[in-house]
């Protein structure tokens, strides 16, 4: 019969969810990454500046993120770690990691929105530089980096989500290299030939707890 093939075709539900699989991986691992460079550069900039007053005059101040608070870069770096381990665990270990994943961005704007108005770090170093304990910083002032630390905690934090909802279609990593790691292992060698004809080879492999007979 003409226009009759033996050729399959891909489901529709097969096709879609494939898609789906690829396109909220690339998504997640995108964001993911991204979002923690965002939140590790953020933390190193600067987030404010003062002054305070000294014997010769207004002392300017200045404040990074990591003198604020430590907390985005090192839930950035937990969250990197979280994005990679995805892929290594499968079934509730997968969720897991995936939940892990999206507490850290969630964690990560948490602590950069409360540092983005914070005077602690700057009253410190008021303190320090003028030599009086209830010395406070003055002209206080914030920059827009600690809000750049909150997007890169968006940013894990969808890739958290995404890890949650779709992450049982991802692939997962291969046991292939274990086999492969296996197959590289070299083989126990075999034993030596003894000559019995010659004295010091029967010496030799009885001192390897061998049988110089072969019996």
């Amino acid at each position: 019969m003409e226009g009759v093939t033996a050729v399959p075709t891909p489901r529709p539900e097969a096709a879609g969810s494939a898609r789906t699989s690829r396109l909220t991986l690339a998504v997640a691992l995108l964001s993911g990454a991204l979002g923690a460079a965002v939140a590790l550069l953020a933390s190193r900039q600067q987030w404010s500046e003062g002054t305070v007053t000294v014997a010769g005059g207004p002392f300017p101040l200045t404040a990074r993120g990591s003198d604020v608070t430590g907390v985005p870069a090192s839930l950035a770096v937990v969250g990197l770690a979280a994005l990679v381990a995805v892929f290594a665990v499968r079934r509730a270990g997968r969720l897991a990691v995936a939940a892990l994943l999206a507490l850290s961005g969630a964690g990560t704007i948490a602590a950069a929105l409360l540092g983005a108005s914070d005077q602690g770090a700057l009253d410190e170093q008021a303190a320090k530089a003028s030599g009086d304990t209830s010395a406070t910083v003055e002209a206080l002032s914030h920059t827009a980096w600690p809000y750049v630390a909150a997007v890169g905690g968006a940013l894990l934090l969808v890739a958290g989500l995404l890890a949650l909802r779709y992450g049982r279609l991802w692939p997962a990593m291969s046991g292939r290299h274990e086999r492969d790691g296996a197959a590289a292992r070299p083989r126990r060698k075999q034993a030596a030939r003894v000559d019995p004809d010659r004295p010091e080879d029967l010496w030799k492999a009885l001192d390897r707890g061998e049988d110089p007979t072969g019996a």
